[in-house]
C-alpha cells in the first residue's frame, strides 16, 4: 500500500495525479465497488456527507472537523464533482481512500456522477485543462457506473442522494435494479438520484426536468413498510447546512459550504453515534490562508 499511501499524501496537497495512476486507481477502484450491493450495509458509528461539488479545500476543511478516514467511517452520499474548482483532486482522494481503507469509507451515486452533466457542468472540462486529453474524464466517469445507489446504516437510516421514487417502495426492488450504466433520463435510477421532498400530497411533477417530488405521506409509508427511522438525503443546497423534514422522518445534509464559493451558507456532516445517535457537526468554508487559488484562468461559472 505505501504507493496508494504516497498518493494520498499527494492528494491531500492538492497534487493531481499522473494520467497513468488515475487509469490504475479507478482499475482497482471498480474491483472494489463491484462487489457492493447497491443498497450499500453501512455499521455505526458513521458521519454522512452531502453534496461537495470540487470544493476540494471545504473537503478538508470537513476531515479536519469531523476527523480523518480511517480514524472516522464515512459514507458520502454523491455529487463529488462539477461547479468547484477541483473536482479531479476531490473525486480522486476520495477513490484513494476507498481504496485504501475500503470498509471505512462508503461512496454512493450523485445525479453528477453522470457522463452527460460532468460534460456541461464542469468536470470534463477540468479534466481537459488538467490533462490535455479525455483519458481521465472516461475512466474516472466509467467509476461512476459501479458506484452503490444508496445505502442503509444499521438497518434503520437510508440514504440516497436525492429522494424516492414512485417504482420503489422496498429496498429489494433497488438491489435488483440493473446500475451499472449511465444514469437514464427516467425510471427509477433516476429518480433515486434527482427527486425532492416537498410539502405535497403523494407524488408531484419536478421542476428539475428529472425525477419527481414527494411529500410526507410518500416518506412515512416508505419508512414503516422497510422499518426504517430516517432517510438521509442531499441534493439541495440547504443555507443552515442540514434541513430536517417531515417529522423529522427525513433530513436533507448539505456539504459544501458557501457554495459556488458565493452562496454563503454554512455546511454539515451529520454523525451517526454507536446506538444511532444524531448529532451535526455544522461547518464554513475554509478560511483563505488555507486555500490555493486555481493555478491557471479562472474556471468558468457552473450554477444552477
Amino acid at each position: 500500500m505505501n504507493n496508494l499511501d504516497e498518493q494520498i499524501e499527494r492528494l491531500k496537497q492538492c497534487q493531481v495525479l499522473s494520467e497513468n495512476e488515475v487509469k490504475e486507481l479507478c482499475e482497482k477502484a471498480k474491483e472494489i465497488l463491484a462487489n457492493e450491493s447497491d443498497v450499500l450495509e453501512v455499521e455505526a458509528p458513521v458521519t454522512i456527507v452531502g453534496d461537495i461539488h470540487g470544493q476540494y479545500y471545504d473537503l478538508l476543511e470537513l476531515f479536519r472537523v469531523s476527523g480523518e478516514c480511517p480514524h472516522v467511517n464515512y459514507l458520502f452520499m454523491g455529487d463529488y464533482v462539477d461547479r468547484g474548482y477541483y473536482s479531479v483532486e476531490t473525486w480522486l482522494l476520495l477513490l484513494a481512500l476507498k481504496v485504501r481503507y475500503p470498509k471505512r469509507i462508503s461512496l454512493i451515486r450523485g445525479n453528477h456522477e453522470s457522463r452527460q452533466i460532468t460534460q456541461v457542468y464542469g468536470f470534463f472540462d477540468e479534466c481537459l485543462r488538467k490533462y490535455g486529453t479525455t483519458e481521465v474524464w472516461k475512466a474516472c466517469t466509467d467509476v461512476f457506473d459501479y458506484l452503490s445507489l444508496s445505502a442503509i446504516v444499521d438497518g434503520k437510516i437510508f440514504a440516497v442522494h436525492g429522494g424516492l421514487s414512485p417504482s420503489i417502495d422496498a429496498l429489494d426492488h433497488i438491489r435488483a435494479l440493473e446500475s451499472r450504466q449511465e444514469i437514464p433520463h427516467e425510471g427509477p435510477i433516476c429518480d433515486l438520484m434527482w427527486s425532492d421532498p416537498e410539502d405535497v400530497v403523494g407524488w408531484g411533477i419536478s421542476p428539475r426536468g428529472a425525477g419527481y417530488i414527494f411529500g410526507p405521506d410518500i416518506v412515512e409509508e416508505f419508512n414503516h413498510k422497510n422499518d426504517l427511522d430516517l432517510i438521509a438525503r442531499a441534493h439541495q443546497l440547504v443555507m443552515e447546512g442540514y434541513k430536517m423534514m417531515f417529522n423529522d422522518k427525513l433530513v436533507t445534509v448539505w456539504s459544501a459550504p458557501n457554495y459556488c464559493y458565493r452562496c454563503g451558507n454554512v455546511a454539515s456532516a451529520l454523525e451517526v453515534g454507536e446506538n444511532m445517535t444524531r448529532d451535526f457537526n455544522v461547518f464554513d468554508a475554509a478560511p483563505p490562508n488555507a486555500r490555493r487559488p486555481p493555478s491557471k484562468a479562472r474556471s468558468p461559472d457552473y450554477f444552477l
